[in-house]
């Protein structure tokens, strides 16, 4: 690390507001992970929910995605973007004002929701559970995020736009209007609505949103993050750039079409979701395409990984992010769906990317930060040892165990008898899964301990960059000594 060179960033770039989102990134990663382990362990041992209605399944699970979606996920885009779109446009943000205003605001949406969720206002909808009002805050906050980065890119100092800020900013647009749209409602109270939409024009719209989550802000915005982070750690270009424009385009045109993979077998127009399932099954090329240019840009240098523990994650996020966009399109089969749907098997496709492509980016891009942001080496090496290997066998402990449970789910629910009627009820199919869901938690404890893990050498880190800071003032004569 070149610390002279850091510095001189540091007074030519805004670096304050990443800072902040950096660190409630890692916050956020922890109590969203905590609150996902309570949950997966209501499932195993009900009991634990002590028919306290606040705390029940159905409350705190809306509360976890938002918490680990946007609380964890948002703030992590948005340190990042805000950090690349300084470092390749060679300037400092458009506006410091607009930065800490996107800070404060989208940390007012993630408090209202922790507030709001658990008492059961909610439109239950996927990932869109905020009542109207929040509705409004999420997309002003948006829009000042998305502003902020177009308008810094505007005033670049460089001719050339990299890859990287592309992906952000395709997230950033598509997020906006999808976003919008799904959540048109009419308020008939404080933190009650009604969709604009009605029956399965209702259920088409939110599954054009709820993938495209999945699409554009899990994955584009992520993809922002691996076109940067990866070379920066390898030292190495990216594998082939030309191939990383082809990747963005064809993310960008074809994602748009695969909601309605979601809901095959229902209401919805058979055309509609065959569509929905050619498509899904094109985008492997592309996404496969991106994978293998992240991991390609290793070669020559694949000997890093035995020392290199952030570029561990950020390597293995890869290989997650390959297996999931191979398993999704396959899921989206009508064939497969047919036995997968209603599934446990979806939660762990799910969480294959949740945990193991999104959360491992992220933790490689937050720890790559952490030594440039406050110039210092991360305060344990051996630590982020532990944490990448707590939180890739909890999360291989995690997506085993759904595979197994939405597969022993999916054949029980469909196996007949000699004499045509269902052999197994539905209590039975819940019981056997009890094996799994307790495996499912001790996955989850596993990966949560890896983030307590991260949060406490995050913290020691900054807590040593500033007492070195101290130290080199006194040195220099500019803070007296504390015996004086």
């Amino acid at each position: 690390m070149d610390t002279t060179s850091d510095q001189i960033a540091e007074r030519k770039y805004n670096f304050d507001v990443v800072r902040w989102f950096t660190i409630m990134a890692v916050v956020y990663l922890v109590l969203g992970a905590a609150i996902g382990v309570y949950i997966a362990s209501e499932l195993a041992w009900p009991a634990l929910n002590f028919d306290n209605p606040y705390i029940s399944f159905g409350r705190l699970r809306p509360l976890h995605t938002n918490t680990v979606i946007f609380a964890f996920g948002g703030c992590t885009l948005m340190a990042t973007a805000f950090y690349t779109v300084q470092r390749t446009c060679g300037t400092p943000l458009w506006s410091e004002k607009l930065a800490r205003f996107t800070f404060w605001g989208w940390n007012a949406v993630i408090v209202l929701a922790a507030i709001t969720l658990p008492l059961g206002f909610t439109q239950s909808k996927e990932y869109a559970e905020l009542e109207w009002p929040i509705d409004i805050l999420i997309a002003v906050v948006w829009i000042a995020f998305t502003l902020n980065f177009i308008m810094t890119i505007a005033i670049r100092k460089t001719k050339h736009i990299y890859v990287s800020n592309w992906f952000f900013l395709g997230m950033m647009v598509m997020i906006i209007y999808l976003h919008v749209v799904n959540s048109l409602a009419i308020p008939v109270g404080l933190f009650k609505s009604y969709s604009l939409f009605s029956g399965v024009q209702d259920a088409m719209i939110q599954w054009w949103w709820g993938h495209n989550a999945v699409g554009f802000y899990l994955t584009a915005g992520f993809l922002g993050i691996m076109y940067y982070f990866v070379p920066k750690q390898a030292n190495r270009p990216v594998y082939s750039y030309r191939l990383s424009v082809i990747h963005f385009w064809a993310l960008m045109f074809g994602y748009v079409w695969l909601g309605a993979h979601h809901l095959h077998y229902t209401a919805l127009p058979d055309w509609t979701g065959s569509l929905g399932a050619a498509v899904s099954l094109a985008m492997i090329i592309p996404s496969w395409g991106g994978a293998v240019n992240g991991m390609m840009t290793l070669s020559g240098a694949w000997d890093k990984l035995r020392t290199d523990y952030v570029l561990r994650f950020l390597i293995i996020a890869l290989a997650f992010y390959a297996m999931s966009t191979f398993e999704g399109p396959v899921m989206a089969l009508k064939t497969v769906n047919a036995l997968s749907h209603y599934t446990d098997w979806t939660i762990g496709h799910v969480h294959s990317g949740a945990l193991g492509w999104v959360a491992g980016i992220s933790i490689g891009a937050i720890y790559h930060l952490m030594t440039r942001l406050w110039h210092t080496k991360m305060w344990s090496e051996k630590l982020i040892n532990v944490h990448f290997w707590l939180a890739t066998i909890g999360t291989v402990l995690y997506i085993i165990s759904m595979w197994v449970a939405g597969i022993m789910q999916g054949l029980m629910w469909r196996a007949y008898d000699s004499f045509g009627t269902l052999a197994y009820t539905f209590i039975e199919s819940v019981a056997a899964m009890h094996p799994y869901y307790a495996m499912r938690a001790i996955g989850g404890t596993l990966f949560f301990l890896g983030a307590v893990v991260m949060l406490f050498n995050v913290l020691m880190t900054v807590l040593q960059s500033h007492l070195g800071g101290h130290l080199r003032q006194a040195r220099a004569g500019t803070l007296a000594p504390a015996s004086a």
